[in-house]
């Protein structure tokens, strides 16, 4: 059984102390890639590290977390620019709108998150979105830049079967499935149960949101196994077609070669 992680910050000094140890355990658990979301200029180097000492099996996004965006990013996104256009990076992302903590810089969330999608849709990159308590806002951009060049991932999705239908019906947008799924009141079981598992992506969104029976410590990918468990039990699938369908979709995401618009690869 092979699983993907698609959201996991390995490089968080929460890992300092076992990193090596910590992939190992996650080898052990099945799962044989991971995939490394950027946050900021601060996280490069050391998501770059990982990626340059495991080359087979961690590899790394590029983008401008929204909660790392103020007044001014035009430093900070000429950056994220010009290493997209290294070639290096697998996708784009941690990108999208937060107003969870702070509303004060919506409008520019809202104009970097833009500006990171058209980035995405140019170089033929995928998306890896944050849309904590901003749904709606996100969406909206995902759909008024949608085109045959855009796919993506709604990262940490926890809303309802009707959010989770519009992501769907953007075509090839999936839904990162994490620690949530087995949370008892945190109501994406019941979501999931209803929406099923063909258009979702395993993630843990390590050293955040561990699954129960880890819930409230540090996660790590190696916890990946309870996820996919939970939505088996949730979705009446087995764990191995779990693993095989969201393995499938990771690689489809991530890992397959894009066609330009006209139709080369």
């Amino acid at each position: 059984m092979e699983l993907i992680d698609t959201h996991a910050h390995l490089y968080s000094t929460k890992f300092d102390a076992d990193r090596e140890a910590m992939l190992q355990r996650a080898a052990e658990a099945g799962v044989s890639r991971l995939f490394l979301p950027n946050v900021d200029h601060e996280s490069i180097a050391g998501m770059d590290a990982l990626v340059a000492a495991h080359p087979d099996r961690c590899f790394a996004m590029m983008g401008l977390h929204p909660c790392h965006v103020g007044e001014d990013n035009a430093a900070a996104m000429e950056e994220v620019e010009r290493l997209l256009r290294t070639g290096r990076y697998c996708a784009v992302g941690e990108i999208g709108i937060d107003l969870y903590w702070d509303k004060t810089f919506l409008a520019h969330q809202q104009e970097v998150f833009r500006q990171q999608v058209r980035w995405a849709k140019e170089l033929r990159l995928p998306i890896a979105i944050h849309c904590r308590e901003s749904f709606n806002e996100v969406i909206t951009i995902v759909e008024e830049e949608n085109d045959d060049s855009l796919t993506g991932v709604f990262h940490c999705f926890t809303g309802s079967e009707g959010q989770a239908q519009r992501v769907i019906a953007l075509k090839g947008f999936y839904l990162g499935i994490g620690g949530v799924v087995t949370y008892p009141k945190g109501g994406l079981f019941e979501t999931m149960r209803e929406v099923g598992v063909a258009h979702c992506v395993l993630e843990t969104d390590a050293p955040y949101l561990a699954p129960v029976p880890h819930r409230g410590k540090r996660n790590e990918p190696g916890y990946l196994t309870h996820i996919a468990a939970k939505l088996a039990e949730a979705t009446g699938r087995s764990l191995d077609e779990i693993a095989a369908i969201t393995t499938r979709n990771a690689e489809q995401l991530f890992c397959e070669p894009r066609k330009d618009p006209d139709g080369h690869g």
